[in-house]
């Protein structure tokens, strides 16, 4: 008996379980490369229109696909009784040290820009949530006057899972908790003329109770290599345990002779 016979012809379950095996590994791990890949770009291109010209919300109006991903500033007054805790927010970094992410939210609150009708939804920060009651909310500074700020424009604060839809709790003291945002949706509720976009602020050295360290682009980047390398080693052992076994039976039947 050849070796193919006894490789393939006599083995033809071992042989179709091992190409599953092999074609299931490579290509979750390529999948798994080309998110790293993709994270990298993304991070490139982010760092590129960051290093462009500061931009002035104030002097807009501006579309979101002019301004995206640039730094911005933005000089106005905040309206905290329209704020919105979007909740189920992982703290962007962790401490060091920490084996698990901490739970919070993010502080949403609209903005009346200087000298115009508009509203800008600024990002505010991170806030760790109270473990034992939802609604009793963190602590956090919201000067009253006019302020300047600086961030980075995009097109929402990121999503969460959600079942189903939920409808604003409009309650009157009672703080909105929403699991995600909804930029057209708070504008037809307020009825107001806002910007397309929102601005995520980062760190100015102000103590108002936010945390503002956003994790960059490339986190988890290491992660995707290393999950791409577990599929490609589950390939490698797939065809090896069905060459080893092949081969041991072909020197069994050749001992034999078979």
């Amino acid at each position: 008996m050849n070796l193919f016979n006894t490789l393939i012809a006599k083995r033809l379950v071992a042989t179709v379980s091992a190409l599953l095996v092999i074609a299931i590994g490579c290509g979750a791990g390529i999948w798994q490369i080309n998110r790293a890949e993709t994270k990298i770009a993304l991070a490139a291109n982010l760092l590129a229109r960051q290093q462009m010209p500061i931009l002035s919300a104030n002097a807009g109006p501006w579309a979101l696909e002019e301004v995206s991903e640039r730094r911005m500033i933005a000089r106005g007054q905040y309206i905290p009784e329209a704020a919105i805790w979007l909740d189920n927010r992982p703290r962007p970094i962790p401490p060091v040290g920490s084996s698990s992410s901490q739970s919070g939210f993010y502080l949403m609150m609209p903005m009346r820009l200087e000298g115009k009708k508009d509203v800008l939804w600024i990002n505010r920060g991170w806030a760790p949530r109270n473990n034992e009651d939802r609604e009793v909310l963190p602590s956090v500074k919201t000067p009253s006057g006019v302020v300047n700020i600086e961030g980075i424009v995009f097109a929402h604060p990121g999503k969460v899972y959600e079942l189903g839809s939920s409808k604003p709790n409009l309650e009157t003291g009672k703080p909105r908790i929403e699991q995600n945002f909804d930029l057209a949706a708070e504008a037809r509720l307020h009825n107001w003329d806002q910007s397309p976009f929102i601005l995520r602020e980062v760190e100015a050295g102000i103590a108002d109770g936010l945390l503002r360290e956003w994790a960059p682009l490339t986190t988890g980047v290491d992660r995707h290599y290393a999950y791409a390398f577990q599929w490609f080693a589950l390939a490698t052992c797939g065809f090896l345990f069905w060459l080893i076994t092949g081969l041991r039976q072909y020197s069994r039947n050749s001992k034999n002779g078979d």
